[in-house]
């Protein structure tokens, strides 16, 4: 029995990190298996790669190398830990998938989206989510909450101007596929967001 896929998505410092357990303890409490994970990253060795995708280094990383190694670390999750959690009829949450490429590398650096498909074809397949949270913020707060966290990394680092195009591709792309997308007002406090959260998980646990 195939499992589902839910992904969490959003700008810097919207919350999703802070309420994947939430979620994932939720979605257990109603007694489904569930895999939690993140990207880039979610493997041994798509760790390593997140490890210099997000390191600040003396070195400008190009934007097409930001690009192909985002598409390598997601082949490797998907192939190790995504789809064999998916065949053994397991919830997946994943902190991030492709839309934040969409998102990141499309609309934020401004790369070309045939590329972007083309890379989406190659490694994403048929693997695709039964559900996106969108975790909408303001940039100035989620900014404000990222700066408060830990030093930030290479891509927190980038101007607002940049945050703000990834803002409104996510938008865009939850009112184009609204039947996928469940958009969450994270600027809420903690308390309402999880109330917004356990909206979307009743609507999850009805899921056929």
């Amino acid at each position: 029995m195939s499992g589902r896929f839910i992904t969490l998505e959003g700008g810097e410092g919207a919350g999703k990190s802070s309420n994947l357990e939430w979620l994932a303890d939720a979605l257990r409490a109603a007694g489904k298996t569930v895999t939690v994970s993140r990207e880039p990253g979610g493997t041994a060795l798509a760790e390593s790669i997140r490890g210099v995708l997000l390191a600040p280094g003396d070195e400008p990383m190009a934007d097409d190398t930001e690009l192909l190694l985002v598409f390598a670390a997601r082949a490797q999750h998907l192939e190790q830990k995504i789809r064999p959690a998916l065949a053994r009829g397991e919830w997946v949450l994943c902190d991030r998938f492709v839309d934040a490429t969409w998102a990141y590398q499309g609309a934020g650096r401004g790369l070309d989206s045939a590329a972007i498909a083309d890379l989406e074809s190659l490694v994403i397949r048929d693997t695709r989510p039964d559900m996106t949270v969108l975790f909408d913020v303001p940039v100035e707060v989620g900014m404000a909450r990222a700066g408060k966290r830990a030093a930030l990394d290479r891509i927190e680092q980038e101007d607002r101007a940049f945050f703000e195009r990834i803002r409104q591709c996510y938008l865009a792309r939850a009112a184009q596929e609204p039947s996928r997308f469940r958009t969450v007002d994270a600027g809420q406090p903690l308390g309402s967001v999880q109330q917004q959260l356990g909206a979307i998980v009743e609507e999850m646990l009805a899921w056929p």
